[in-house]
């Protein structure tokens, strides 16, 4: 089991450079899970694509059954002290600081695409190329 953040999930669901070590991540280790925070994020990215023209509502739509398929009963809720904590131990913001709590709560590796919370977290944080090499 790993927490993802949300820069994977979207690599997964959004064709790109990344997609395929998104996929070959899925095959490795296919139990994925995440701070319920994850959603709004991952809305947020889909948005974009959606006010761009890049995809359309029901392409946009469909992703979102899918991820929330993907990582259903895998979504916690994480204790608003734990995420602080993180916070004054780092420059990293609350939003990273939840992905980073609920790694050190299940003690499992948080994947990520943000260097920042792997170079403030190394001991729980890596990227996606590291955890695949």
């Amino acid at each position: 089991m790993i927490v993802v953040d949300t820069n994977i999930i979207a690599y997964l669901y959004i064709s790109g450079d990344k997609s395929l070590q998104a996929e070959r991540l899925l095959t490795t280790d296919p139990h994925w899970c995440a701070p319920v925070l994850w959603r709004s994020e991952f809305r947020s990215v889909l948005a974009q694509y959606l006010r761009k023209d890049i995809l359309s509502l029901s392409s946009v739509l469909m992703i979102i059954q899918q991820a929330e398929n993907l990582l259903d009963n895998s979504e916690y809720k994480i204790s608003s002290s734990m995420i602080m904590e993180l916070v004054t131990s780092s420059n990293c913001s609350a939003y990273d600081c939840e992905f980073v709590a609920l790694a050190q709560y299940l003690d499992i590796p948080l994947i990520t695409a943000d260097k920042k919370i792997v170079r403030e977290f190394p001991k729980f944080a890596m990227s996606l190329d590291v955890y695949l090499a």
